[in-house]
């Protein structure tokens, strides 16, 4: 007869057979998705109906989202701006689970994450102020390039340290949770995320608060060099949740119908059962990591040119609304040549707006300046005047 004891945490079943858990299943976390490689639906997939207004903008946000890469990272070889990285080959993840959530939801981003932004309505000015980081940047050129951040969007500042955003997000989640806000958190990450203290320590927070948050892991493969087999030993990072009691699937994240549908019920299931939630979103980096990497030292080209042609995420999802009869051959001209004006119109724009006043490298922090700060103004400003050809021209004094 079977026994069971009451302990800390609930009631455990006793057993005199001494038995170890496997340190994994013999079979995979299957991937969740919508679309096979030819852009037909799978039968039986029960994926959420999208209308022609909302796959057409997804469709249109994935290749804005691909020429502005294009044009920025060409603009950062030129020396026009310092940094820069691409969404290349996860366009899908970022648009499309955009398109799932709310605007009142507020996102934690990680650094590939521009579809978000995009999706909210973020200019692709406001893209190329930050970026050369003039005085219409609203982190007032303090921040490097890509680190975007905008109130209006709900869309909070990133910060280059991997992982700081997801214990933030939790506390976050949590205040919308007293609040008894509508609306739930999602914050984004890459596998490389997985591998710091702040992915285990959220999941647990968020777990133990019950908190509406929607964690969502871009596994593409790499974190900068290192690949996910020298990661960590699990199957991936889906049945991570699971130690950490959080309701977890797999998706193809080179599927932008099964990343709109599985983020809709993610986000419903967060909001109306008060939980957090894990998506892991299998995809590919098919760019550098970004302007300071060179990934062909590390993998081989043909494994890139696969991901680039074969799992391509904008040419599954165009056949798909190409045969809804909502795309054309002639709107995907059109797209890319005003994506093109518009990029390069925004450039030339920010590289002739002023930069910000050397005065906001000391304010927005403190209500009124400390001494200290007032002090390392003082000495900067004396260190230009007897050294101006050391310092660029552009700044305003």
């Amino acid at each position: 007869m079977q026994q069971s004891m009451d302990f800390p945490g609930g009631r455990v079943a006793l057993t005199s057979k001494m038995k170890f858990i496997f340190e994994s299943s013999e079979q995979r976390i299957p991937c969740y998705r919508v679309l096979d490689d030819d852009g037909y639906p799978i039968s039986s997939s029960g994926f959420e109906q999208v209308s022609r207004e909302i796959a057409v903008k997804m469709y249109s946000g994935m290749v804005t989202l691909r020429n502005m890469d294009t044009i920025f990272y060409e603009a950062q070889r030129q020396g026009r701006i310092s940094f820069y990285v691409t969404s290349f080959g996860e366009e899908a993840i970022g648009v499309a689970s955009a398109a799932a959530l709310s605007p009142d939801d507020i996102v934690l981003p990680q650094y590939r994450e521009p579809g978000v932004l995009l999706w909210r309505g973020f200019t692709l000015q406001e893209f190329a102020h930050q970026c050369f980081g003039n005085k219409a940047d609203y982190g007032k050129g303090r921040q490097m390039p890509i680190h975007y951040g905008s109130n209006k969007h709900n869309y909070f500042t990133i910060s280059s340290p991997i992982a700081t955003q997801l214990p933030q997000a939790v506390g976050v989640a949590y205040s919308l949770k007293m609040d008894k806000k509508d609306a739930c958190v999602v914050t984004y990450m890459g596998d490389g995320s997985t591998s710091e203290g702040d992915f285990h320590a959220s999941l647990n927070f968020a777990a133990v608060m019950e908190a509406p948050v929607v964690f969502i892991c871009r596994n593409n493969g790499w974190a900068i060099s290192t690949p996910v087999s020298e990661q960590f030993r699990s199957d991936g990072v889906v049945v991570k949740g699971q130690a950490y009691g959080i309701r977890s699937i797999r998706i193809d994240g080179n599927d932008a119908l099964a990343v709109y549908t599985a983020i809709r019920v993610a986000r419903e299931m967060a909001i109306s059962e008060q939980r957090p939630i894990l998506v892991e979103a299998l995809t590919y980096r098919v760019g550098h990591h970004s302007t300071s990497d060179d990934s062909t030292k590390y993998r081989p080209i043909e494994e890139i040119e696969h991901w680039k042609t074969a799992q391509n995420p904008l040419a599954r999802f165009r056949k798909w609304v190409q045969r809804n009869g909502w795309w054309s051959d002639e709107d995907e001209s059109e797209l890319h040549e005003n994506v093109r004006k518009q990029l390069l119109h925004a450039i030339q724009v920010a590289e002739k707006t002023e930069k910000p006043q050397l005065s906001d490298m000391f304010t927005d922090v403190y209500d009124q300046v400390p001494s200290n700060l007032s002090e390392q103004e003082r000495l900067l400003r004396e260190t230009i005047k007897k050294h101006p050809q050391d310092y660029p021209s552009d700044v305003p004094i």
